[in-house]
């Protein structure tokens, strides 16, 4: 699975993902960097099927309103470690990459994983 990560999010998390099987993508591999404008950050993971991966409500409404991006991963678990977070990733990364293959937006939170069909 193809994931692109957004701005709020660490650069390890990418390395997560990676050392998991995945191609992953971290804001600051882009052009911009960080500065680069969610329109573009969603143009680029939409044409290359990439999931954006991010804390930013932005991107649910713009999901919710436009459907762009066409797959989208919300991180709804508040401020935590980054050891915390690596752990609720690793253990929901299954489940994640098994529904993305019919879903297209998931919230992870500190005791759940919700799935929008």
């Amino acid at each position: 699975m193809k994931f692109l990560v957004d701005a709020q999010l660490p650069r390890r998390f990418c390395n997560w993902l990676r050392e998991n099987g995945h191609d992953a993508l971290h804001t600051l591999d882009l052009e911009s960097g960080n500065r680069t404008p969610d329109s573009e950050i969603m143009l680029i993971a939409d044409r290359d099927g990439r999931v954006v991966v991010t804390k930013d409500d932005d991107f649910v409404q713009s999901y919710l309103l436009r459907n762009s991006p066409q797959r989208l991963m919300l991180i709804a678990c508040g401020n935590i470690g980054n050891t915390e977070l690596e752990r609720l990733i690793i253990a929901a990364l299954p489940s994640i990459t098994a529904a993305f293959e019919t879903a297209h937006y998931m919230e992870i939170g500190n005791n759940s994983l919700i799935i929008h069909e």
